[in-house]
This record gives structure tokens, sequence and C-alpha cells, in this order.
């Protein structure tokens, strides 16, 4: 359970990579950290693509105009795009679960790139469609979020946190 405790902490959002390959075993071991992520009834209603070609990554980055990690999808070795089947999730209460399990999701696949020493940094700003068109996603797939994957070039230092004493409430508010 260390393990897992260091890997949290260690963490960080990482935006300058080098220009080192992954092998596809690096690759696997992080998705395969994913794959345990928890989800609505288990179904794990997630797709994930793995996108190497320089090419392809730079189109992608292209399409994300103004987004700070527009740089990092086109120098990393490896960009992974986590998309969801929106129906393979629950709804309840008019709240989509698959937003849920794809954030559980990319937390574990970052964690497990923190655990073996790789850098990983969430993009969520972009607009759907233009990614859609670059990757040939289905439209039945809501893209959630993309990460750069590779090894950091820079290791950005521990960021402020809020006080446990700040943000939790017990018992009541």
């Amino acid at each position: 359970m260390e393990v897992a405790v260091e890997a949290i902490r260690k963490r960080r959002s990482v935006r300058k990579y080098e220009e080192t390959e992954l092998s596809d075993d690096q690759v696997n071991q992080v998705l395969e950290g994913a794959i345990y992520a928890p989800s609505w009834a288990n179904k794990q209603g997630w797709q994930i693509m793995v996108v190497k070609s320089a090419e392809t990554r730079a189109k992608v980055s292209e399409v994300l105009e103004g987004n700070p990690g527009a740089r990092a999808v086109a120098t990393a070795p490896v960009l992974l795009v986590v998309c969801m089947d929106p129906g393979a999730s629950g709804v309840l209460k008019g709240k989509e679960y698959y937003m849920v399990d794809a954030g559980i999701l990319m937390d574990h696949l970052m964690l497990e790139a923190a655990d073996i020493g790789l850098g990983t940094v969430f993009v969520g700003m972009f607009d759907e469609d233009k990614v859609r068109g670059v990757l040939g996603v289905p439209d039945e797939y809501r893209i959630v979020g993309l990460t750069p994957l590779g090894v950091p070039a820079k290791i950005p230092g521990e960021r402020p946190h809020n006080e446990l004493a700040d943000i939790v409430h017990r018992e009541t508010w």
C-alpha cells in the first residue's frame, strides 16, 4: 500500500518530455494499471487510444488551440486518449456517470505512469469534434481526456494543497 501512496504523492503534471521512445511494455504497464479502475456496475465503458505517430500527435496538438498542454501532446512520444461509451455507465437523477468512470480510469493510468517514472498531464480542454476528426473516434464515444506520456524532461515541484480543515466537513456542513 505504501507504493500507492508514494505514487499519489509524486505524481505531477508534466509538460516537458525527453525524446526517449517508450517501449510497448512501458505503455502496456500503464494501460494495465488503468484497467483496474472501478466503473459503474463494472461496465468498463472505456476505450483507450494509443497514439505514437509524431504526425498524428502534431495534428491533435494543432486542434487544441490555446491549450497549454498542446506542446506536450506534440512532443511526448505517446498520446493516450480516453474515450467513453455514455450508454455503458449509469445515469442517476440526471448525473451521467461515464465522466466519473473516465476520471477514475485516467487517475489510475496517471498514477501507474508516475509509479514507473513516466510523466503525464491531464488535457481536458479541447474541441471534441476536431479531435474526433483527427483520430477517427466513432460518434457514439465521447472523448473525455487526453494525456501525453513520456519520460519527464523536467518534473515540476510540489504545488500547494488545501488544508483538510478548509475542505472537509464532518457530519454536517
